[in-house]
């Protein structure tokens, strides 16, 4: 099934505003590169020659194509912005963060001298707390904690 080609004609004022977003300012790499793709775009430019130009992928020079074409009427600027990345989710919340200080708080357990990263984990398991939680995350919960508790970055 062959491609669809969207072609981008440029009216003035978004045009200007593209060409003012490249020469003027400090910007994100990657939404200059768009506003170039719009502007190689609106100027005849082929896939072939902008990919070469800018040296982007084909996807990435037709889905500024696409994108242009499907907007209606908004702000040409908005187009260049990435859209919100969710990242990984939060492992350790407040409410595990604050029953981990607990934990660290507390006297530690028969057969050792004081709780371990590795101790503290095993007990967030055993509280039914968690499935799972490495010492990384335990480490990193610690840390966040205020220094009025008496912790450190040195270790537990």
């Amino acid at each position: 099934m062959p491609q669809k080609v969207y072609r981008v004609q440029l009216r003035s004022r978004d045009r200007q505003q593209l060409e003012h977003y490249v020469t003027h300012g400090k910007r994100a790499a990657r939404a200059v590169t768009r506003a170039r793709i719009l502007l190689l775009a609106d100027e005849h430019y082929g896939d072939e020659e902008i990919m070469e130009v800018l040296g982007v992928s084909r996807p990435s020079v037709a889905k500024m194509r696409r994108k242009y074409q499907e907007q209606q009427g908004g702000q040409v600027l908005e187009l260049l912005q990435e859209a919100a990345r969710p990242g990984q989710p939060v492992k350790v919340d407040s409410r595990l963060a604050a029953h981990v200080a607990g934990i660290a708080c507390s006297e530690a357990p028969s057969g050792a001298a004081r709780w371990t990263l590795e101790l503290i984990a095993d007990r967030l398991v055993a509280l039914n707390l968690v499935d799972t939680i490495c010492r990384e995350s335990v480490r990193q919960a610690l840390k966040k904690m205020p220094s009025s508790l008496g912790f450190s970055s040195g270790g537990v």
